[in-house]
């Protein structure tokens, strides 16, 4: 019998009472669930497969790059780079309007 398969709740318990769960990012805090939620239900699944295997899709990285350029443009104070700021703001933006709008029409 020694040679059974052990369940996965046997596995989990054993786990808990080594301790290996004791030092997960975020114990004890509560599960940010929006982003999950703010996806469309036949996408979910596979963004949060995605998201846990460390892969960001293109709209989300875009989104990402969009908001730290906008945070150093208004920390900026060099016109030349303000202008250079807004200019891949834009190149961005519509990037990212683009392929919204190619997902859009895939649906």
């Amino acid at each position: 019998m020694g040679d059974e398969p052990r369940g996965i709740e046997e596995l989990i318990k054993e786990a808990m009472r080594k301790g290996e769960f004791d030092d997960l990012p975020g114990k004890g805090q509560p599960l940010d669930l929006e982003a999950y939620f703010q996806s469309p239900e036949e996408l979910r699944m596979g963004h949060s497969i995605l998201k846990n295997a460390g892969f960001v899709p293109e709209e989300v990285q875009l989104l990402k790059e969009l908001a730290s350029l906008r945070e150093e443009l208004k920390a900026s104070a060099d016109e030349r780079r303000r202008a250079e700021l807004n200019k891949l703001i834009q190149e961005k933006s519509v990037a990212h309007s683009l392929l919204m709008e190619r997902a859009r029409r895939a649906r």
